[in-house]
């Protein structure tokens, strides 16, 4: 369903396909368990094809509520503009903002960077 990996700094979720509703709770929590024992500065989560869904839009929303809370800026990473539009729309404005890309790489390249700078 997931994988993760650190790259300089970054940690990179990467969710392979839609968990169904009843895996929703199960993603929220392994991504919530990544971010407090890894404690990035900077997280990406990136969707594949096979994630890009309502109810996968609805586990990154509450994943970034919990990164904004523990100070971790969060992007997401989605090649489809319908669900940028959905991730856009219900981001949570009263911490850090969800910042989203179209592209892995460049939400990727882009924490890498800001990790580098801070």
């Amino acid at each position: 369903m997931m994988s993760h990996s650190l790259q300089q700094d970054v940690l990179v979720i990467t969710v392979h396909e839609d968990p169904g509703v009843d895996g929703r709770a199960g993603l929220l929590t392994d991504i919530g368990d990544l971010v407090r024992v890894r404690r990035p500065a900077f997280a990406v989560i990136v969707l594949d094809d096979d994630a890009a869904t309502e109810a996968v839009v609805s586990v990154v929303l509450r994943a970034h509520r919990l990164c904004s809370d523990l100070g971790v800026v969060l992007s997401v990473a989605a090649c489809g503009a319908p669900v940028r539009r959905l991730l856009e729309a219900g981001a949570d404005t009263r911490g850090i903002r969800l910042v989203i890309h179209a592209r892995a790489e460049t939400a990727i390249a882009t924490a890498t960077a800001l990790t580098a700078a801070a």
